[in-house]
């Protein structure tokens, strides 16, 4: 690499999409000024930036790939499709979301499917075959040796969200009784190791785990040493029907690349590794994150008018039912605010800071639980906690803009009407904020689900009837 070269700042990721883009509307103006469609081939000037665009792609790692296609609507996705290299488009298909993925394989026939997955390892196969047309798995499964489709087979046997659904099967193992010399030997002579191996795993004959040789531990030790006196005895290990977030949470927690996976009897049928576990967390908390908005899946940002309606209907239709309740308990005091105008004008305030203090409230439990900190068993404790912080955060905002509303219309009683309706809604959404997901954890649902919908509800329709029930008291 010359010196020039070394000092040319690398491309950001964005800069390559927005080259991507460039290239695509230029093709596009092309093919418009031609009179054509946007498709592969056109005159030579597009022929010409279609090359050019695939030489770009041909540069990208395929997460790369995969977040370009994401970014582009779906036309211009297809056309980007097309451009990737059939020995590349296995890879980029793991990398792609679920809603995405859909899309180009929908655009694939038969056999580029097939060729895409012959390339795949077993864990990966299972990862996509539930996407995959039947007979396009079955003629898969048929073309894979005895091994391999076991592999498979097993690791469909499991959830999504078990240990066993997301464990790989290529790993290194070695024998206790070889020196470390031997196993040097062994690594040398293979053509290279799998990802993440920053450990062997011992085995005895019967294939049952013994320990684990960290590879810094066989790099500094005598070569002439035996594995069992250098081996580490006590591995963090998983069993396949295990909880595939607690496993990420213990990769975590421990700073693990990889771990193996046991069976009952301590066989050693796997391993985990740190790409899987990234994985994993980030589509919890993308799912965690839709869940609290109402949104029923993930979604392709460029899907079709009909896909992202059938997407958001659910909760939004329970959002116009609680909104109704919300109108209906504002006109059981038409009266008060015909009277007091003042009311209107407030009213707002109290339900806004209501749905904001039960928003913080739910997000701090939901989170909680998520990382298994908290269960239904403490929530006694949780409350009392919650409300002691909703008591405070209500007398003194409250009384803020109790003295502020004192202020403006000139009436200490609206002013402390004010102070107690604020301090009340708070008090609502601290014990609605914990309720909520502890209701839905013992439900069984995802604590998450919804979360910030029904909130909001709760805290705009009691805060409306607290403010103006209270006005209608003591102030007509």
């Amino acid at each position: 690499m010359t010196e020039v070269e070394a000092k040319k700042p690398q491309e950001t990721l964005q800069d390559r999409l927005a080259q991507v883009v460039e290239l695509l509307q230029r093709h596009h103006r092309l093919g418009e000024e031609d009179g054509q469609q946007v498709v592969l081939g056109g005159n030579e000037d597009q022929r010409r930036i279609l090359v050019e665009l695939q030489r770009k792609l041909e540069e990208l790692h395929p997460a790369d790939v995969a977040h370009i296609l994401e970014a582009l609507p779906l036309d211009e996705r297809l056309t980007v499709w097309q451009l990737v290299k059939a020995d590349r488009d296995g890879d980029i298909l793991l990398e792609v979301s679920d809603a995405v993925r859909e899309t180009l394989i929908a655009d694939m026939d038969d056999h580029e499917l097939l060729a895409a997955a012959k390339e795949m390892d077993a864990d990966e196969l299972a990862d996509l075959a539930p996407e995959l047309p039947r007979d396009v798995v079955h003629e898969l499964m048929e073309s894979l040796d005895a091994q391999q489709r076991e592999r498979v087979r097993s690791a469909l046997s499991y959830e999504e969200d078990q240990v066993g659904a997301l464990m790989d099967f290529e790993m290194v193992t070695i024998r206790e009784d070889v020196s470390l010399e031997v196993v040097l030997r062994y690594l040398r002579r293979l053509k290279e190791l799998p990802g993440h191996t920053d450990k062997l795993f011992v085995v005895d004959y019967d294939g049952v785990l013994k320990g684990v040789l960290p590879i810094k531990r066989l790099l500094v030790n005598d070569p002439d040493k035996q594995v069992a006196e250098v081996m580490a005895s006590d591995p963090v290990t998983f069993h396949p029907d295990e909880d595939a977030y607690e496993a990420a949470q213990a990769f975590e927690r421990y700073d693990l690349v990889s771990t193996p996976v046991v069976d009952k009897s301590g066989k050693l049928i796997g391993r985990l590794t740190i790409d899987e576990m990234v994985d994993l967390i980030r589509e919890e908390s993308e799912s965690e994150v839709l869940n609290m908005a109402g949104l029923r899946e993930e979604e392709d940002i460029f899907a079709s008018v009909w896909k992202s309606v059938r997407n958001r209907w659910a909760w939004l239709a329970v959002n116009l039912v609680t909104a109704f309740i919300a109108s209906r308990v504002i006109g059981l005091f038409d009266g008060s605010i015909e009277k007091l105008v003042a009311l209107a004008a407030l009213m707002p305030i109290v339900a806004g800071i209501g749905g904001n203090s039960g928003n913080q409230t739910i997000t701090m439990i939901v989170r909680a639980m998520a990382l298994d900190q908290v269960g239904t068993g403490n929530t006694a404790r949780l409350l009392r906690k919650e409300v002691g912080v909703g008591l405070v955060n209500g007398v003194v905002w409250g009384g803020v803009i109790g003295a502020v509303a004192w202020w403006l219309y000139g009436s200490w009683s609206l002013g402390l009407v004010m102070t107690t309706a604020m301090t009340l809604n708070l008090l609502l959404a601290a014990l609605m904020g914990v309720l909520i997901p502890m209701t839905l954890t013992r439900l069984g649902r995802d604590p998450a689900l919804g979360a910030s919908v029904m909130i909001t509800a709760m805290t705009d329709s009691g805060g409306f009837f607290i403010f103006l029930g209270l006005a209608t008291i003591f102030l007509l």
